[in-house]
């Protein structure tokens, strides 16, 4: 079983007509988990807005006073590649907090396995401001409320996204309680996640960069993930672990394109769950970053959750996509 955590609200993050990070791609990801039945064989958990005591774990109080602000002059562009409209400041909310709210679940049991669909996305978010259409860090967010909450000792991030992870990457850069694994494609936005970034201070050591050329074949990037994820798994020992779910790395994706099919990301998934059965008691939170083709990303996205192990009874075979989507 797999807890199905998203929230309609997300769809009020509207950057101008033409980003990549559009409402579509949430809307995509629903009616083709509607069409397949995986929506009603995942239950769906309880969405709400991540508290400023949350996201004050991650992000400094400046970096909410400027979403604040931009909310209430009613949007604009907050950051380079980033923008707001009406309704984002919540929509970047329910984000963090069904990641929250997922890390809730999944240490509570006795399901140990959730998948947040969510945006905006929340891998590039620093700090101390937005980036890279990210508002807030929604997998660090999760991580955070882990450790101080629940105690852990350690929880591993599984970043596959495209594009390096830098804001999860910076936020816990010095923090030996996260783990942090990144495989992106490289030279390429945001131009971090070399190999030799492995973290500072009491933190060396805790983040592994895997940077992969563009044109790799996807054998060599499913075997460096596979190297890679087993040997910083069995050094770090993690008690849970989330993944930067981004898809964006598929062969058809107009941003990214590292030459991935659909497949792959059901391969990767069934990867993590082999080191979480023997690291971390089988507790997975997965969490929606990139992806910008739609109906590519909705078959990727029910690829995952089935490799996960949401099953429904009958429908099309794990990886169609709804091309009308």
């Amino acid at each position: 079983m797999v807890w199905l955590y998203t929230d309609p609200r997300m769809l009020e993050h509207r950057p101008p007509r033409g980003h990549p990070e559009r409402p579509e791609r949430l809307q995509g990801i629903l009616r083709h988990l509607e069409r397949t039945g995986l929506d009603r064989a995942c239950p769906a958990g309880t969405v709400r807005p991540a508290t400023d005591e949350e996201l004050l774990r991650i992000h400094t109080q400046g970096h909410l006073d400027l979403v604040a602000a931009f909310e209430r002059q009613g949007g604009g562009q907050i950051e380079a590649d980033t923008w707001m409209s009406p309704g984002s400041e919540l929509a970047a909310h329910l984000a963090a907090g069904a990641a929250v709210e997922a890390v809730e679940q999944v240490l509570q049991g006795p399901q140990r396995r959730a998948f947040c669909a969510v945006r905006p996305p929340g891998h590039h978010a620093r700090p101390e401001e937005p980036m890279g259409f990210c508002l807030f860090g929604n997998v660090a967010a999760a991580a955070a409320h882990a450790i101080e909450r629940h105690g852990l000792r350690r929880v591993l991030i599984v970043d596959w996204d495209v594009h390096h992870g830098n804001g999860t990457q910076e936020i816990f850069y010095a923090d030996p309680r996260v783990a942090f694994l990144s495989i992106h494609r490289y030279p390429f936005y945001p131009g971090t996640g070399a190999a030799d970034e492995t973290g500072i201070g009491p933190g060396r050591g805790t983040t592994r960069n895997i940077p992969l050329p563009y044109g790799i074949r996807r054998s060599e990037y499913l075997a460096a993930f596979r190297s890679a994820l087993q040997d910083f798994a069995d050094r770090m020992q993690p008690e849970l672990i989330l993944i930067s779910a981004g898809f964006d790395a598929h062969a058809e994706d107009p941003i990214g394109d590292l030459g991935l099919e659909i497949e792959d990301f059901a391969e990767m998934t069934r990867d993590v769950i082999r080191i979480a059965e023997g690291h971390a008691e089988g507790r997975i939170v997965s969490v929606l970053e990139g992806g910008y083709n739609v109906p590519i990303l909705a078959g990727c996205v029910e690829a995952h959750l089935v490799a996960l192990g949401a099953t429904v009874e009958q429908g099309p075979r794990s990886g169609e996509t709804d091309r009308g989507a």
